[in-house]
């Protein structure tokens, strides 16, 4: 499965958690926001789908994506997205 079709799948399950997703053009990474107390979830339209698919990985770190259904490769995908940053936090933190 291609990235771009793990990022609609991804997306489609951030909506099934109920935070809407958006792509904008302009100067941000992206992420989840809250304005005028509505959560969602921003990406950035310019930004590749591999982007996409580590912001998104970042959001659902903290949601309970156990109470949606993911297929085996969008969720081997997720993991391995959190497990590269994982890495990366771990990397940082060495650097001190």
């Amino acid at each position: 499965m291609k990235t771009p079709q793990i990022v609609k799948e991804l997306e489609e399950a951030v909506e099934q958690l109920g935070i809407r997703v958006r792509r904008e053009k302009g100067n941000f990474r992206g992420g989840i926001c809250i304005r005028n107390e509505e959560e969602f979830l921003m990406l950035n339209r310019v930004h590749p789908p591999e982007v996409h698919l580590a912001i998104l990985a970042e959001a659902m770190r903290s949601m309970d994506v156990d109470t949606v259904y993911l297929k085996p490769l969008v969720r081997q995908a997720l993991e391995d997205a959190w497990a590269r940053q994982d890495v990366v936090e771990i990397q940082t933190e060495d650097e001190d």
